[in-house]
């Protein structure tokens, strides 16, 4: 490898009788297997080593224990930077004292990380993805590794590690911010991204995707509102420079020089926005060589078919970014910020009039015109995200929001299957040229089967409109742990039960399976699903609200959340069977004036009571509210 060729990798142990091999022929075995090594039938290894072997490392240690004794034996695997610091490593972890040492601060981060927020809901299953396992795989495998056993690359995603870091912004806010800034430097300095780069050369590819570098200033506001940092604007990044497409180019692998010209992270998303403002025909975004979903690839290629969902993303955005204009102490930015939502209310207009199909919303338009998701195609008639993110803007008018819904509800969730997929029908013989798509087998990730990422913004946008029975069951359905709760469940997904899944099959005879693990936004999206969505945690600043939209059998909840040094202990209870609405709010048993709660961190422990139901109208409807949530369970 050109950019790692230097580095050195080692594996050690402790025992100074150890033998060892670098030879996988002599490891194995002749007709052997790694099932049963010829090594295991053997004392000692022949220490053979050098160039020309079909190459492995091999420890082997011979324990003689009496009946009543133990040995503790520690290895080192690891790598260094050249040969010296391989062996400097080496020797510095050597040892059982500095091993066990080591370990216990490494299970201390993790427990800092991972322990920043806990949930105790009735639903088992979610209790155990949410207390850890989805941050984890976001924080290792996604920001860290960035590979996996069912995809490996090494690359940086210009819109997937963005939308990854929004679920560390309650443990890691300093993981996002170091991600946004990172994004920000693979911007060129006309507005567009890199969609994804090998680090440390930077290489990468730079394309026409509509919605990549809007995930900049979404992710960038979204971190600022949580955390309240708002200096995250205000750091100067260089942008990258590279010779911009062609017409007839799509997508060039190059490698960027980076730019003289550097400007402030708000400087990069307002580049990022403008350059989006750019419409079709049908006053709708235009769609480039893809949107989120890449293999539609061929709908807008020619430079004017249409995005209905880059549509709604884009409203998201802008709404979301104009109030950071307004603040700014800058006539210029504020008449940005007019200007922005003035663009808002033209796309607004244009989704609406151009945007519904009659039952739900359209995917896209192709360059000539020809509509994409809608009952006029024979192949992908429906698609899941334009409903959601109709819901998830706020910009859908609320009939058409819930019939869009309604209409996932009919065509997209397959609960006797435990699916709920992309879109239908798959692509397969129609004459659409949709783009590489179609050179996925009908029913197989985003060729019509569950792509998990989409499945879980149709769960949210059910949260949105209150339906806490539906966000509740979509999230038991996707939830891996549940795939794999009986012998016949686990045979047929056959990945594993405590990651988040990137895609499960929708065709037979796979129809159920897994695909690839690990390496997948979806972790990120359903932590915040379930923290943010389901269980109501919404963190502003230095206030704190909870919102909940549970299914109504759940009568209570907790949440205890760190900050700093300070322990905030969440108790939600449910007496009335609902599933939206809080009646009252009690920090430390003193009620709040508002469903909000303001955060101190003064290295106490604070207990807040939420109490869901009507909102009181009186003292005499906040008592009856606080009698019915001291009565049993089954006399309330």
């Amino acid at each position: 490898s050109m950019e790692f060729g230097e580095r050195v990798a080692f594996f050690d142990v402790d025992d100074t009788k150890r033998t060892l091999t670098c030879d996988r022929g002599e490891f194995i075995g002749r007709n052997g297997s790694l099932q049963a090594p010829a090594a295991l039938r053997r004392t000692r290894l022949s220490g053979k080593t050098g160039p020309g072997l079909d190459p492995c490392a091999a420890i082997q240690v011979v324990l003689d224990l009496p009946g009543d004794e133990s040995q503790e034996v520690t290895f080192r695997l690891g790598v260094g930077r050249n040969a010296d610091d391989a062996r400097s490593l080496a020797q510095r972890f050597r040892g059982a004292t500095v091993a066990r040492a080591t370990l216990q601060a490494v299970r201390a981060q993790w427990q800092k990380t991972l322990g920043a927020v806990r949930v105790d809901t009735p639903d088992v299953s979610l209790n155990v993805l949410c207390n850890g396992w989805l941050l984890y795989q976001t924080l290792s495998c996604r920001i860290w590794a960035r590979s996996a056993f069912y995809q490996s690359g090494g690359a940086f995603g210009f819109r997937d590690q963005l939308q990854d870091v929004m679920a560390l912004v309650y443990s890691s806010p300093a993981v996002a911010r170091g991600q946004i800034l990172l994004a920000a430097g693979h911007q060129f300095k006309e507005g567009d991204v890199q969609h994804w780069w090998h680090p440390p050369s930077g290489r990468g590819v730079r394309t026409r995707f509509s919605d990549d570098l809007l995930w900049l200033p979404f992710v960038a506001t979204f971190y600022a509102g949580v955390t309240g940092d708002l200096s995250v604007f205000d750091e100067v990044v260089p942008f990258l420079e590279q010779e911009p497409l062609k017409p007839d180019q799509q997508e060039a692998y190059l490698q960027p020089s980076i730019s003289t010209e550097s400007a402030s992270v708000f400087e990069h998303c307002i580049r990022a926005l403008d350059r989006s403002l750019a419409v079709g025909q049908h006053g709708l975004p235009l769609m480039g060589s893809g949107d989120w979903n890449d293999g539609m690839n061929r709908v807008g290629h020619l430079g004017k078919g249409e995005s209905v969902w880059v549509g709604w993303f884009l409203y998201t955005t802008l709404a979301a970014f104009a109030p950071l204009c307004d603040a700014r102490d800058d006539p210029n930015e504020q008449a940005r910020a007019s200007r922005y939502r003035e663009h808002n209310e033209k796309l607004k207009k244009a989704l609406a009039e151009n945007g519904w199909d009659g039952d739900w919303y359209r995917r896209a338009y192709f360059d000539d015109g020809t509509p994409l998701g809608s009952v006029q195609n024979d192949e992908c008639r429906i698609d899941s995200i334009v409903q959601s993110w109709a819901v998830i803007s706020g910009a859908a008018e609320s009939y058409r929001a819930q019939r869009a819904m309604a209409a996932v509800e009919e065509y997209l969730i397959r609960r006797g299957d435990g699916l709920v997929i992309l879109f239908t029908p798959p692509f397969d013989k129609g004459k659409l040229d949709v783009g590489y798509i179609k050179g996925y087998v009908p029913g197989v990730r985003e060729n019509g089967g569950q792509y998990t990422h989409a499945a879980l913004w149709t769960l949210i946008a059910f949260a949105i409109l209150g339906d806490g029975e539906r966000a509740g069951e979509l999230f038991s359905l996707l939830n891996p742990v549940n795939h794999s709760s009986t012998r016949a469940g686990l045979h047929k997904y056959k990945v594993e039960p405590y990651v988040a899944v990137g895609d499960v099959y929708a065709v037979p005879p796979h129809t159920g399976r897994g695909g690839w693990t690990w390496y997948t936004g979806s972790a990120g999206w359903m932590y915040r699903a379930g923290l943010e969505s389901i269980l109501g945690f919404k963190l502003r600043g230095e206030r704190l609200q909870i919102d909940p939209c549970v299914p109504r059998w759940w009568r209570d909840f907790e949440i205890t959340y760190r900050r700093g040094r300070t322990t905030f202990r969440i108790k939600v209870e449910n007496p009335l069977a609902v599933s939206r609405g809080v009646a009252t709010v009690e920090l430390d048993a003193t009620l709040q004036p508002d469903d909000a709660v303001l955060l101190v961190d003064d290295g106490q422990t604070h207990i807040v009571r939420v109490v869901l139901g009507e909102k009181a109208k009186s003292d005499s409807a906040a008592d009856e509210i606080e009698s019915s949530s001291q009565q049993p369970a089954g006399n309330s």
